[in-house]
């Protein structure tokens, strides 16, 4: 069993920063998969940013590329979130996931995410 905890969300004005955190603890860290989502409200989660065990690869979509970077610590058991230049449409729940065993292309759908954290509110004011 793996347990994800999220920190660092809050309210930062349009153009800001925040960093996410995700504390894993439970099992070993090593060779999982880490990913983010968000979800708005009335909408469906959707992915943000997923990184490999080894931190050498990442995936983002398209809607958070070049603006969003996703990087861990293996040695903390933390994965982060850095986001830049946030819009109000960025405002959402955000969810770190954590994939066991998927060899590959970096997972991008929620069902092949193995566990999950509580979320952490990002709310981005105009």
């Amino acid at each position: 069993q793996v347990q994800l905890v999220e920190s660092g969300g809050g309210l930062v004005q349009a153009g800001g920063s925040l960093r996410l955190s995700c504390a894993a603890s439970g099992r070993t860290f090593r060779g999982y998969t880490m990913g983010w989502f968000r979800q708005a409200p009335g909408k469906e989660r959707e992915f943000a940013a997923a990184v490999r065990w080894s931190g050498g690869s990442t995936y983002y979509a398209d809607s958070v590329k070049g603006r969003f970077t996703i990087s861990r610590d293996n040695a903390k058991n933390t994965v982060y979130l850095q986001m830049n230049s946030l819009k109000p449409e960025d405002t959402a729940v955000y969810y770190c996931a954590a994939a066991i065993g998927r060899p590959g292309v970096l997972p991008s759908g929620r069902s092949e995410y193995d566990y999950w954290g509580q979320g952490t509110q990002v709310t981005v004011s105009s």
